[in-house]
């Protein structure tokens, strides 16, 4: 299984931008698909989770509102960015239901994409 997550970029406070995950094969089959990030000197942090229905969508209280998550690919519509959203995005794959805010759960991840965010 591989992840390959695309779609970060440099933009100014308040601009969009959008993540998407491309799973490989497509029909892997996955419980949840998150979105982590790790801002420059910190740890990883949760972002967003889906699950594979996509009747559940889960937001880290610093995004609600802003970010919005979709099953398709998983992608992640970034809205009103702000520095502090600044930091290496990495989507992952929980495949055996377990706490999702833990990224130590996620059986898979993507290699990361850049996000950075100037004033």
């Amino acid at each position: 299984v591989q992840l390959q997550a695309s779609g970060g970029g440099l933009v100014q406070a308040g601009d969009s931008l959008r993540l998407s995950c491309a799973a490989s094969p497509r029909t892997f089959n996955w419980n949840f698909m998150g979105w982590f990030r790790q801002p420059p000197g910190k740890e990883r942090e949760f972002v967003a989770a889906i699950r594979y229905s996509g009747a559940n969508k889960y937001y880290a209280g610093s995004v609600r509102g802003r970010f919005t998550i979709a099953r398709d690919n998983a992608k992640m519509q970034m809205n009103n960015l702000k520095p502090e959203d600044t930091g290496v995005y990495y989507c992952a794959a929980l495949v055996n239901m377990r706490d999702i805010y833990d990224p130590r759960n996620y059986e898979y991840w993507g290699q990361g994409t850049q996000v950075t965010v100037s004033s």
